[in-house]
């Protein structure tokens, strides 16, 4: 991953968090502390996607809150429920092999995106551990997608 970049664009707050990730090799960044208004205090595990630009054919670095399902990791395209999907998303809709570390660990993975029953419960799981994706989902008309990395050798 190193010769990938911090995603463009990426507000500060998500900025200052994957320097830090990244600064620390993962020892530091793999749980993000916030306390947010209307929702008081919120710890969740985040984790480093590495994608391919599907313009450029850079990688791009985006950190992002994730939950596990056996093997494998799921995250949440909300983009803070934005009327379009995020870069990262589209990325992995163009190509879906990607990079992912979450704290000290690195490995390849494959992106999916989830349908019926299974996004259904990976979501429910996902306001678990970040209620505010049920926000987001009410500020935009698409369905969020919930993309599970599958990790391969």
């Amino acid at each position: 991953m190193a010769d990938a970049k911090l995603a463009p664009n990426l507000p500060d707050w998500m900025l200052e968090h994957a320097n830090r990730y990244l600064a620390s090799g993962g020892t530091d960044g793999h749980m993000f502390t916030v306390t947010l208004p209307e929702r008081g205090k919120i710890t969740a595990p985040a984790l480093l996607l590495t994608t391919v630009g599907r313009k450029s054919g850079d990688k791009f670095i985006f950190p992002l809150f994730y939950g596990t399902e056996g093997g494998s990791y799921f995250v949440i395209a909300s983009s803070g429920g934005a009327p379009q999907h995020p870069g990262w998303y589209r990325n992995i809709l163009a190509n879906p092999d990607v990079e992912v570390q979450v704290g000290t660990k690195k490995m390849h993975a494959r992106a999916r995106t989830t349908e019926g029953e299974e996004r259904l419960r990976l979501w429910k799981q996902a306001l678990e551990f970040w209620p505010p994706y049920a926000d987001y989902q009410l500020k935009t008309e698409r369905e969020i997608p919930v993309v599970v990395l599958d990790p391969v050798q």
